[in-house]
């Protein structure tokens, strides 16, 4: 099987876009995207997924976390274009991996667990179909064997209103949400990075009570542009950052960047631009890191 060489940089990864305090200890390079899996026709899937995927393939990042692989059909897609990226994690759903939640990794593997979100709570003014998908949503949890690390792959369900406030319909929703990954993220330890669209605003008071419970950080340090494109939101709307790459206590970022920000000959791969993090992790102690509730 021939593999590009991984030094090879496509036009759909960009240069860094933020630094912060480098500190030593083993490198990995991670990367977060949604990728758009909706609608299933009349938006270039299959042509959009292959350009993702040969952009992965070709570009140095060891994990990768997609958002919206939403059936078998687009889990091949990508798997067909990655083929460097050997460990595929995820929770086999009715029709495809559970929570539309994929890892993939290039190190190797020691285990995988989906935590669903739960029923979500009572919220007036929600439609149905909202509902249903926060039913399916949750946490994908993919434990690295080297270097052992914890990474926490996430999609919580969509705001269609463009408000986090307290007052706003989804606000019951996204908190209950929030409070569950918290849970996980502790359970996950000091040696842990959680990726995905969280579906809230970098500014909301949602966001920062998720970081002040958890005690994670910011990889770009409050200072990644915003990753919903304008062009997919309704003439006058504010685009926000809604996407994160954040880690736990003993994994810093050295750097980070954007991916897929530009467009294709097809266009847009995706409504959101994916993000980039090369990060430092501490030194393994004996007895390994992980918290007993994630250990396989």
């Amino acid at each position: 099987m021939a593999f590009l060489p991984r030094a090879m940089r496509p036009a759909v990864w960009t240069g860094v876009v933020a630094r912060v305090r480098c500190v030593s200890g083993e490198l990995l390079t991670i990367a977060s995207l949604n990728t758009r899996g909706i609608p299933l026709t009349g938006s270039q899937l299959a042509k959009r997924y292959a350009a993702i995927g040969a952009g992965f393939d070709a570009g140095d990042a060891d994990v990768v976390c997609c958002q919206e692989v939403l059936t078998y059909w687009h889990l091949r897609l990508l798997v067909r274009r990655m083929r460097s990226f050997r460990q595929v994690s995820y929770r086999p759903g009715p029709f495809g991996p559970s929570g539309g939640l994929v890892t993939f990794s290039r190190r190797p593997v020691s285990g995988t667990s989906f935590r669903r979100f739960g029923r979500p709570p009572r919220a007036p003014g929600v439609p149905t179909t909202s509902r249903v998908q926060a039913r399916l949503k949750g946490a994908l949890v993919t434990r690295l064997a080297r270097p052992e690390l914890c990474v926490i792959n996430t999609h919580p369900v969509a705001n269609h209103d463009g408000d986090w406030s307290e007052a706003n319909r989804f606000y019951p929703l996204h908190r209950a949400e929030l409070a569950v990954l918290a849970r996980v993220v502790k359970e996950a330890g000091p040696r842990a990075v959680v990726c995905g669209d969280f579906n809230v605003s970098r500014e909301s008071f949602l966001f920062g009570d998720f970081m002040a419970a958890t005690g994670l950080a910011d990889t770009f340090g409050g200072a990644c542009p915003a990753t919903f494109r304008a062009e997919y939101l309704p003439a006058g709307a504010t685009p926000h950052c809604i996407d994160f790459i954040l880690t736990a206590g003993e994994v810093k970022a050295e750097s980070t960047g954007l991916v897929f920000a530009e467009k294709e000959p097809l266009g847009y791969v995706s409504d959101h631009t994916g993000l980039l993090a090369r990060l430092s992790l501490t030194p393994d102690t004996p007895g390994g890191r992980y918290g007993a509730s994630s250990r396989a």
